[in-house]
Order: structure tokens, then C-alpha cells, then sequence
């Protein structure tokens, strides 16, 4: 038996990265995985890679229709959600002084607004004693050169999964924050370093990490899978660091 068995679960940006690595890893426990991303060819690939337990549903967070005939489609198909994955974000590096506005509004369109309207738009069909999974970052508790606006978007997720933990409490709905530090992912390695001198993200952190090495998805899955289960069944608005020390050290 897994861990999430019979349980509907939803992971917003699951077509990649960590979002992937939880949808694959709480289909391995056991439970049914509705997964978002806005590109279908690699929406089609991670329902793949899943297997028979996935549910692909292309949709963007931050555009509240697609919200809406996402939660429809659950709602049709399995009347109910246990737990819901905030995961979907994007992240562009930027100074204070380069930033724009377009920058600006993507960012806080998918990572906050997103992340609000997911939740919100799900509590009709969460099952009391449901759990939410909101994903943050080291850096809402950090501050990164270049890093202000994502950073802001990441305190942002973190002080909401806080609020919903006490405004869903009497319903026995538990909230909480995972804030994973670097972790290899496809877009890790391709995303420039705001630090000179660095040519990428990863590098940038690497020797600030204690553990001495990048994080895998799979270590943030296995922090979901937790925070999923009744194995985490008196842990609310609580935030989970799965990054090497970075925050902590």
C-alpha cells in the first residue's frame, strides 16, 4: 500500500521539474495525479512518464478560465481533491533600476496570483481534512542580487500558506510551505546568474550550500509526499527547507 492511496491530487506545473518529480512520485504512492503545464507537447510527455494514475490538463494559472475548466474537469471526473500542489512558477532574474513592468506582472501573475487563485478556486471540491502544498523558495528568506521581484513573489506564497493554515484549520484542512533551495532541473542550468562572474544559477549558490552539492527534484517529492500523507497530520503552516543548509546555516 502507498502512502496516498485512493487519494485525487493535483500538481499545478507538473509538465517539468519539480512539479514532475511530485506528480511521479505521488502516483508511485498510490494516488490519482492531475497535473497542469501550459506547453502540451511537454504536458503529453509528463502524463507519460507518470503513467495510468496521470491526468494532463493544459492550463496557465494565471489566467482564472483555465482555472475554472480545470477544477470543472476534476469535478466531473473524480467529484473531490485531497490534496493540491501549488507548485507552477516562473522566475527572471533582474536589478532594481532594469526591472520592468512586463517582467514584473508575469511573475507576480503566475506565482501569487496563481498560487491564490488555485487554492481558492479548489476549496469547493477539497475534502475536509485535505492537504495544501504551497511551494516557496530559500529565497523569500534570503536576499539574492537580482533575485527582488521572485524573491517577493516566494514571502508572498509563504505568508498565504500562514493565513489559509488558520482560516482552513476548523474544516482540518492543513497548509504548508515547501521552500526547496537550488535544485537540478532543466531550467537550473539554463537560467543566467544575476551574481558577476557566474555563469549560471547554480553555480552562483553552490559554494553557499552546506551539503556541498545541488538538490534533486526527487528530495522535494519525497518533502510532498510528507506533507500529503497523514504522516503529517498535526503539521500546519509550516515551512519544509529541502536545501542543503542554505537558509539554515
Amino acid at each position: 500500500m502507498g502512502q496516498l492511496d485512493e487519494k485525487v491530487t493535483l500538481v499545478t506545473g507538473g509538465s517539468t521539474g519539480i512539479g514532475l518529480a511530485i506528480a511521479r512520485r505521488f502516483a508511485a504512492e498510490g494516488a490519482t495525479v492531475y497535473l497542469t503545464g501550459r506547453r502540451k507537447i511537454e504536458l503529453d510527455a509528463a502524463v507519460e512518464a507518470v503513467g495510468e494514475r496521470a491526468v494532463g490538463v493544459q492550463s496557465d494559472v494565471s489566467h482564472l478560465d483555465d482555472l475554472d475548466h480545470l477544477f470543472g474537469m476534476i469535478k466531473e471526473h473524480s467529484g473531490r481533491l485531497d490534496v493540491v500542489v501549488a507548485n507552477a512558477g516562473s522566475a527572471e532574474t533582474a536589478r532594481l533600476g532594469e526591472i520592468t513592468e512586463e517582467q514584473y506582472d508575469r511573475t507576480f501573475g503566475v506565482n501569487v496570483k496563481g498560487a491564490l487563485f488555485t487554492v481558492q478556486k479548489a476549496l469547493p471540491l477539497l475534502a475536509d481534512g485535505a492537504s495544501v502544498i504551497v511551494l516557496s523558495s530559500t529565497n523569500a528568506s534570503m536576499g539574492l542580487e537580482g533575485m527582488g521581484v521572485y524573491s517577493a513573489t516566494k514571502a508572498a506564497d509563504r505568508n498565504l500558506a500562514r493565513t489559509w493554515a488558520a482560516e482552513l484549520a476548523g474544516r482540518g484542512i492543513r497548509v504548508n510551505a515547501i521552500s526547496p533551495g537550488p535544485i537540478e532541473t532543466p531550467g537550473l542550468r539554463q537560467a543566467g546568474s544575476p551574481v558577476e562572474g557566474e555563469p549560471n544559477i547554480a553555480d552562483a549558490f553552490l559554494p553557499r550550500i552546506p551539503l556541498g552539492r545541488i538538490g534533486r527534484a526527487d528530495e522535494v517529492a519525497a518533502a510532498a509526499v510528507f506533507l500529503a500523507s497523514d504522516e503529517s497530520s498535526f503539521t500546519t503552516g509550516a515551512e519544509l527547507f529541502v536545501d542543503g543548509g542554505l537558509a539554515q546555516v
